[in-house]
């Protein structure tokens, strides 16, 4: 049986019997009540009356400052028999290299703002580890966990893989870990219990990445699991090698898909990057050309060392490119296909 975390405690601002602002509201107007009983002056009345509008409007915004702050984020205390140990370590942009050193700037790439984690205990049995990373949005969320994803999903959150007893989900604006510091059937099922109760606490739900739903999918032959959502041209050449230089401009201010495709048993990458206006699309397709394919010969399509083919196209704020292609029939193929699904999105925009 999966508890809840103890120590909830309704916010101040709350509209509920009890209110500290009704309260307080309450006693100023016996005050006020009193003095004009007791025939004060009306100078000192006004006052008072002014003093409660201030007191009140002071009460309104700090209420709303803080219903804009992110609610904390609540952990089971118990799963499948593996108690929480008590101890909750927290982590911020700054400190999270002390727990991760070496692997933060993924996290900081796809905004990271603060980290959770908690250790769960059962006799016999090995440690199991909760991390909860809060993201700057749901399509970080998302993108932080399609970077890694390689393994079969389970159902758990908005989207999870689990393998070799490591479980990872995103839902909403929050990426999960959830591992044990050993093997065995048991932990690797209370792993699952302990998502599934995390995923549950985590209120609401959040968008993908709208640019996802325009690549090419599997008719075309796109590899499962292989979508990755980044705006980093270091994240980008993790996976395929475009330059060391950011010759496509990439930023917290763009957004990219970069997508796998088997043609004739050819490995092949697409890669689809909106920018915030069409200038910027311009700057970074010239940009590209220049420097990636400066022997193109002013066409944007060009026949690599390799034998394979290279193509990049602007459409708009879009950047669409396609690396390896067998043919050049190939790369046409899934940019024509993107073009077709960007068009049918613009066309919907425009009627609604």
């Amino acid at each position: 049986m999966v508890k809840a975390p103890c120590g909830w405690k309704r916010l101040v601002t709350s509209n509920t019997a009890g209110d500290p602002i009704q309260f307080q509201d309450a006693k100023m107007t016996r005050c006020i009540k009193r003095a004009i009983h007791k025939g004060t002056d009306t100078k000192i009345w006004a006052c008072l009356v002014i003093m409660v509008c201030i007191f009140t409007v002071a009460e309104i915004v700090e209420g709303e400052q803080k219903g804009k702050m992110n609610p904390e984020i609540f952990l089971p205390a118990e799963a499948a028999g593996w108690t929480w140990d008590g101890k909750e370590k927290k982590y911020n942009s700054k400190t999270l290299f002390d727990y991760i050193d070496g692997a933060a700037e993924l996290y900081l790439a796809y905004g990271f703002q603060g980290l959770n984690v908690r250790k769960f205990e059962k006799s016999n049995q090995p440690p199991v580890t909760v991390e909860v990373y809060e993201m700057a949005s749901s399509e970080d969320a998302y993108g932080l966990f399609s970077f890694e994803r390689q393994d079969e999903a389970v159902g758990i959150g908005q989207g999870s893989e689990f393998g070799a007893g490591l479980l990872r989900f995103w839902k909403g604006k929050y990426f999960v870990s959830i591992y044990a510091d050993g093997g065995g059937a048991e932990a690797e099922s209370a792993i699952l219990t302990m998502g599934r109760a995390t995923a549950d606490l985590i209120q609401g739900i959040g968008q993908e990445p709208e640019l996802v739903d325009l690549i090419p999918g599997k008719d075309l032959g796109l590899i499962d699991r292989s979508v990755r959502y980044l705006n980093s041209h270091i994240l980008l050449n993790q996976r395929v090698f475009i330059a060391h230089e950011n010759i496509l401009n990439l930023s917290r201010r763009t957004e990219a898909v970069l997508a796998q495709y088997v043609r004739e048993k050819q490995k092949t990458h697409m890669l689809l990057i909106r920018y915030p206006s069409v200038k910027g699309a311009t700057d970074a397709y010239q940009s590209f050309m220049g420097a990636y394919l400066p022997d193109a010969g002013g066409k944007d399509l060009l026949k690599t060392e390799d034998q394979k083919w290279t193509m990049a196209r602007q459409r708009g704020e879009v950047v669409i490119a396609v690396f390896g292609a067998p043919t050049a029939a190939d790369a046409e193929a899934l940019f024509k296909t993107t073009e077709g699904k960007l068009l049918g999105e613009r066309w919907r925009e425009n009627k609604e």
